[in-house]
């Protein structure tokens, strides 16, 4: 029951930033990316559309952060896993 009330916690931690913040601004380098390809090439379309837009700067990078941890914790548990298997012969 613990587990699932702390799953459940981190889960809406991260989700309340999707609903609760918006309109704030986020340069990077996407944003530049757009402003240039406007310049060179201003009859150009995007071949798709965003499947899902952030209501801010401030989720993109939590989004990204996210995906960092997910990544480095997938490698960590990769990395002990072969040098436990390692250990016990």
């Amino acid at each position: 029951m613990n587990n699932r009330l702390l799953l459940f916690l981190a889960a809406f931690l991260i989700v309340l930033p999707l609903v609760v913040v918006k309109h704030t601004e986020f340069a990077g380098a996407d944003a530049l990316a757009e402003e240039m390809i406007q310049q060179l090439a201003p009859n150009y379309e995007p071949w798709f559309d965003v499947f899902f837009e952030p209501p801010g700067g401030e989720v993109e990078t939590l989004l990204f952060s996210l995906q960092a941890a997910i990544g480095a914790g997938v490698i960590g548990y990769i990395i002990g896993l072969y040098r436990g298997r390692k250990r016990n012969g």
